[in-house]
């Protein structure tokens, strides 16, 4: 079986990247990453990148004139590899339609809540500040709505008394790792398609999210 090709877009530190690496490694995923792309040049992630022999690239944002033209730049260097699933793992750069129309249905994103609820930035506090009793982390189709496209996968955690922002984040951020890996996982087992706003699995619609289960199975 030949591996699914895959594109990682960060920003950051790159514990995403570094789990879907440690599980490339142990033979658990059967993904190509051809090439990590991150809008800042010093990124912690593009260091986990070259230790992991895997190709990098840097497009920093503010070096380009209008949105426009740095999405036109992405979306000539995400082509290059030909990638079949391009992942946001911490990627803080909202996706324009000059990438949108490239790879429809292909881009994925881990957005840290439970959505549809709190969609953009701040999510824990969001979460504590509505009385929420669970959190979590969705991972979705990218579309041009910010966190609204069809949701494939989630996991939950319970809010505990006297969990404040940070305690919450420390909790989600070990299961958002499992998470990315295991939907991943189903990728490289599955045709997963996304058409009229809808996911399909092996050619039938996927009418209930996926959720990670305590063995880091989606069911």
């Amino acid at each position: 079986m030949r591996d699914l090709k895959v594109t990682v877009l960060i920003s950051g530190n790159g514990s995403n990247l570094q789990a879907l690496i440690d599980a490339r490694d142990s033979g658990r995923l059967g993904i190509n990453m051809i090439n990590v792309i991150s809008n800042v040049a010093d990124a912690k992630g593009l260091e986990r990148a070259a230790r992991a022999g895997i190709p990098s690239t840097v497009l920093e944002h503010q070096r380009f004139a209008d949105r426009n033209e740095f999405d036109r730049a992405l979306a000539m260097v995400i082509a290059a590899g030909e990638p079949e699933l391009v992942i946001l793992a911490g990627f803080m750069r909202i996706i324009g339609p000059g990438v949108l129309n490239h790879f429809e249905g292909r881009i994925i994103n881990l957005h840290p809540s439970l959505l549809p609820l709190h969609k953009g930035t701040d999510t824990y506090q969001r979460a504590l500040d509505a009385g929420d009793c669970e959190h979590g982390a969705s991972i979705h189709i990218v579309t041009g709505e910010l966190d609204g496209g069809a949701v494939i996968s989630q996991v939950r955690i319970p809010i505990l008394a006297g969990d404040d922002k940070h305690s919450l984040a420390a909790r989600l951020s070990p299961m958002e790792h499992r998470l990315l890996v295991s939907t991943v996982e189903f990728f490289t087992g599955h045709d997963v398609e996304y058409r009229e706003d809808t996911i399909f699995i092996d050619g039938n619609r996927l009418d209930n999210i996926l959720q990670l289960q305590p063995d880091e199975s989606l069911s």
